[in-house]
């Protein structure tokens, strides 16, 4: 829930407003202060906190200013989204909000949303475990590796794609991958990840697919995943 709160100058200097005693308006400027986020209160503990009555809270009803929602004095600041402005990824949701639906249905309330600073760190973690397998496909699309060439791998050459990434061509890829893994690996690989990676060098159209996708292999290896 915010810190802060604001009021509305259109309804704080009306006659509605001004007309009423002092006390009563500053039991309203408390009741904002402490309002959840969808303008819902603990009348009751707030009256008690500033010395208020009943009858303060009864010229905030009548005046309209006010929605009393149970007999423990639960209540509702009518003019809650005048007053204040809440940006939907940040805004929690009260506790009493069923409460309040179910006394005023139609109400307008604030649907809060994820928190955009959330979303960044969630695609930060996803990216994290991504970011260096990024760096190794870019390496060899731009064929170099640190500055470096990298002779024939990653320099695609147009009007071989179709044909170096076909079907027979695949099962080719996959097969001598795989026999390659073994023999200088030691080790065995899925048929479901040598899929992933060939459809990484299918995407990126990189020019010597078995080159890329045992170097992808062999990293993950050196990574002690397999």
């Amino acid at each position: 829930m915010a810190e802060r709160r604001m009021f509305s100058k259109r309804l704080t200097n009306s006659a509605r407003f001004i007309k009423m005693p002092s006390s009563t308006q500053n039991l309203y400027f408390h009741l904002g202060l402490n309002a959840d986020d969808d303008g819902i209160v603990e009348a009751f503990s707030i009256m008690n906190q500033i010395g208020a009555t009943e009858d303060d809270l009864k010229i905030l009803v009548a005046k309209s200013f006010v929605i009393v929602l149970n007999d423990d004095l639960v209540s509702y600041i009518v003019d809650w989204r005048e007053n204040n402005k809440i940006r939907a990824d940040r805004k929690v949701d009260s506790i009493y909000k069923d409460l309040l639906l179910k006394v005023i249905p139609e109400v307008q309330l604030l649907e809060s949303k994820e928190r955009a600073d959330r979303k960044k760190e969630e695609m930060d973690v996803i990216g994290t475990s991504q970011k260096k397998e990024d760096i190794e496909i870019s390496t060899f699309v731009n064929g170099t590796s640190h500055g470096q060439p990298m002779d024939s791998i990653g320099q695609v050459r147009s009007g071989q794609d179709n044909d170096r990434f076909d079907i027979n061509n695949k099962i080719y890829i996959l097969s001598s991958v795989r026999e390659k893994i073994e023999k200088e690996l030691s080790c065995h690989i899925t048929d479901k990840k040598l899929e992933e990676i060939y459809d990484k060098a299918f995407q990126y159209k990189i020019a010597n697919p078995i080159e890329y996708i045992f170097a992808m292999i062999k990293n993950e290896v050196d990574k002690n995943e397999y």
